[in-house]
């Protein structure tokens, strides 16, 4: 019988029929089709060829017409202007354009260093960031010398698709995974409750038949069966992986010594089983695989949580928007999908809801929260021509715009691809079970067959035992859950608190933080302004008389300021007068009722209090003079002084960077003690000053929020973004805090030290396990069956250890 072909770049059976042979690098390979033959020629004609010796196989079988150099079809509208301008967005150097691409059937590390290799070396691209978590790439090109339907065929002819990042896409593959995972869990756990109670005969020394004992043995392998193939599956192929891999990087996982001590241990409790001599370990099996899914399960849900900010992005703009047809001949308007706008289109946005895209306005002067991007709480005054953001919201009138950015060219879009970068650039803080693990794989494995080898020589009886014995005995379980464990615990701790640790290392990183950057607006203040006084009151006016008259003013108005005044006047409980004219807006100035004006100083024409850096303060005229004026002060976030304090005592520096006008940030620091201050600051000042600090060897930790500081908090060492706060900010954040107080980072900082406390102890524990038990192995002074029970109560002692973190 001849021996099935099967092709060389995807591993598929060939059928003589379908057989294409091509010669590469002097060897003549069989191949599929002609779409497998031009990947596998692109890739040996670019040198690299060495990632056929690292990448996990796939059955895909490539498009056909890939076996060509021309773009196809499907990808030449790409390059039309108006999805050009959707999905590309200015670089920082001049000339250049920049893309974010979701990857898709990306397997493995090898298939990430394909494709970035492979992009690299076209002309015209400046520079490639691959992100394997989150599966997308940043592509830095210059528009003269290729373009983006080129990017996308480019990496098609490597084997893999690429297309413009869309995150609804990348939401329902993090379902999915999390799905999957979950399903394996479930499996193991359901598996280790049965075969436990199966075995629970041999635990107590109970007097069964041996038909009876042979029923729940049989039983149990049943059980355990699926559990190895189904839920350890990946563990398995993560192994085989590193060991295929071990030639480029001279490292062996943890999932190597997992893989083999649970093969040998189901291989020895099968023999066992079916000669009807020794223990089986299925009880074992079943457990140890149902811890490593628990800890790999919490890691799944921090790796997702890292995805960036883009996702986040998605959901402060809105779906549809109003265009309007025929502008200015008619004012009719149709209501659209938001993806089907194009640059130049007009635009209406009514008051209370979101600008949809980048542009000019045309029509109706307003006022714009800009918050979300620049962090200044005031509202923006518009005036024709004046540019509006995407993700700001209207608050005073109608108004039409022009269309002049969408999609990825947007501002907004530009801060997100500015948070994803600073993802892929942040430093990993390595455990040190992590660091440990390295060393430990190789000795226990070195250990195991070294001692096997040697009982081999002397008594061969021995030997398969205690090969089983060391590596169920010292199989890296408690390590592996040292760190996992006691940061669950922390983070069921901290959450009490209302703090959402979302990365691990974050209560590793607050022991070493030497700097605490925080934003002002939403972070250090809560970002509503409360009337503090009422001062310059005429004589024969009462306070409330005045409260009342500027309250009947503001009625009906969405001003922060306004808000304020009418809180006032209703925690009071005042009857606001009957004003017989109408209330008429002057924007940018104030507001008009017959002979009563109520509006900024510049617009009266009266002297500015000096307190004005609070906040800021309105004044209330009629023809007479002044009849009063309205201070306001924003409201400091509850727990500031305690919080401050606490960091101050560790001898953390604290720097207040805010994009708020420069008198209010520097009355606020005064106010609080805060020495170091920077107003004025765009999203990219706010990102340079943290990445300055690093540069002097400062450990960074920011507390934000909005989507300005996303960047900054995706920057920082360790980020905490207030939970109010936009969801891009929290995207990029390593925590998120939940509570209005900010009391609960102080006790974290507490926390911080009891948690690296005890997860010293965790690893300090494994390793004498360790120390103990691989002798006491190699010497075969114990059974497989006893190591297991060795192996679960190591597991266990680490697991108490760490649930004493809960009752932080």
């Amino acid at each position: 019988m001849s021996k099935t072909l099967t092709c060389y770049h995807c591993s598929s059976p060939i059928s003589p029929s379908e057989l294409i042979e091509s010669d590469l690098a002097g060897v003549r390979h069989a191949f599929c089709c002609a779409g497998c033959m031009a990947i596998a020629q692109t890739i040996h004609s670019e040198g690299l060829e060495v990632f056929y010796a690292r990448r996990s196989q796939s059955g895909d079988k490539p498009a056909a017409y890939l076996a060509l150099n021309a773009i196809p079809e499907k990808l030449k509208p790409y390059d039309d202007p108006s999805l050009l301008g959707r999905f590309t967005r200015p670089s920082r150097d001049i000339g250049n354009l920049e893309t974010t691409l979701r990857l898709e059937k990306i397997r493995c590390a090898a298939c990430v260093w394909l494709c970035e290799q492979h992009l690299r070396r076209l002309d015209g691209v400046k520079d490639v960031q691959i992100n394997y978590v989150t599966q997308k790439v940043i592509v830095r090109f210059s528009p003269s010398k290729t373009s983006l339907a080129r990017l996308l065929f480019e990496i098609e002819r490597v084997g893999y698709e690429a297309w413009p990042f869309e995150p609804s896409l990348v939401l329902d593959r993090a379902k999915k995974e999390r799905r999957q995972l979950l399903t394996r869990l479930g499996v193991a756990m359901l598996g280790m409750m049965q075969v436990m109670m199966y075995a629970w005969p041999t635990y107590v020394g109970a007097d069964i038949t041996p038909e009876f004992d042979l029923l729940l043995g049989w039983t149990s392998w049943a059980l355990t069966a699926p559990v190895m193939v189904y839920s350890a599956g990946p563990i398995f192929q993560a192994a085989w992986r590193s060991v295929q891999s071990f030639r480029q990087t001279h490292m062996l996982g943890m999932d190597v010594p997992i893989a083999i001590a649970l093969a040998l241990a189901f291989t020895a409790g099968t023999i066992n089983l079916i000669t009807g001599s020794g223990q089986s370990y299925f009880d074992s099996i079943t457990m140890f695989v149902a811890f490593i899914l628990a800890a790999r399960y919490v890691e799944l849900l921090a790796r997702q949580d890292a995805q960036g900010g883009a996702e986040a992005l998605a959901k402060q703009l809105p779906a549809t928007c109003e265009r309007a047809i025929n502008f200015p001949s008619s004012q009719e308007i149709e209501v659209v999908p938001v993806v089907n706008c194009k640059s130049g289109e007009v635009l209406r946005v009514s008051p209370g809801e979101v600008v949809p895209a980048d542009g000019v306005l045309i029509e109706n002067p307003s006022a714009l929260d800009e918050s979300l991007l620049t962090g200044e709480s005031k509202p923006v005054e518009k005036k024709i021509g004046d540019p509006v953001y995407a993700g700001t919201h209207n608050i005073l009138n109608p108004l039409f715009m022009r269309i002049d950015a969408v999609g990825q060219s947007t501002r907004i879009a530009g801060i997100a691809s500015l948070l994803d970068q600073a993802l892929l650039a942040k430093p990993v803080m390595v455990s040190l079970a992590e660091k440990w693990a390295a060393y430990f794989v190789a000795f226990l494995l070195l250990s195991a067959f070294i001692s096997s080898a040697i009982w081999l020589y002397f008594d061969p009886s021995q030997a398969w035992t205690v090969l089983v014995s060391v590596l169920v005995a010292s199989c890296p379980c408690a390590l592996s859950l040292a760190v996992p464990t006691a940061m669950a615990a922390a983070q069921g701790a901290v959450t009490k608190l209302g703090l959402l640790i979302v990365r691990a290392h974050v209560l590793e990183g607050l022991v070493k933080a030497t700097d605490l950057v925080l934003d002002k607006t939403g972070t250090l203040t809560m970002g509503q302004p409360e009337l503090q006084e009422i001062i310059h009151l005429r004589s024969g006016y009462r306070r409330e008389d005045a409260l009342a008259l500027a309250a009947a003013l503001e009625a009906g108005q969405r001003h922060p300021l306004a808000l304020s005044v009418l809180r006032a006047a209703h925690l009071e409980g005042l009857v606001l007068p009957n004003l017989n004219d109408p209330v008429i807006n002057q924007l940018g100035k104030g507001l008009i009722s017959g002979s009563y004006r109520l509006g900024s100083a510049a617009w009266l024409g009266i002297e500015q209090d000096g307190s004005v850096g609070q906040y800021g303060q309105v004044h209330l005229v009629d023809e007479q003079g002044l009849i009063a004026s309205f201070i306001f002060l924003d409201t400091p976030r509850p727990g500031l002084s305690q919080f401050l304090k606490t960091v101050k005592s560790r001898n953390i520096h604290v720097h207040l960077v805010s994009g708020d006008d420069p008198a209010t940030v520097a009355w606020w620091a005064h106010h609080v003690g805060i020495e170091n201050y920077q107003g004025a600051c765009t999203p990219e000042d706010k990102y340079d000053f943290i990445e300055r600090l690093q540069k002097d060897h400062h450990f960074v930790w920011a507390v934000g929020d909005g989507v300005n500081d996303a960047p900054l908090l995706a920057r920082a060492d360790i980020s905490i973004a207030v939970g109010a706060g936009a969801p891009l900010a929290a995207a990029g954040a390593d925590a998120i805090l939940t509570a209005v107080s900010l009391e609960p980072l102080a006790k974290t900082l507490r926390l911080a030290d009891k948690t690296q406390a005890i997860i010293k102890q965790n690893l300090l524990w494994a390793l004498i396990y360790n120390l103990l038990a691989i002798p006491a192995a190699m010497m075969g002074l114990v059974n497989p069956w006893v190591a297991g029970i060795g192996m679960s109560l190591s597991s266990l002692a680490v697991t108490l250890n760490a649930w004493r973190l809960r009752k932080a």
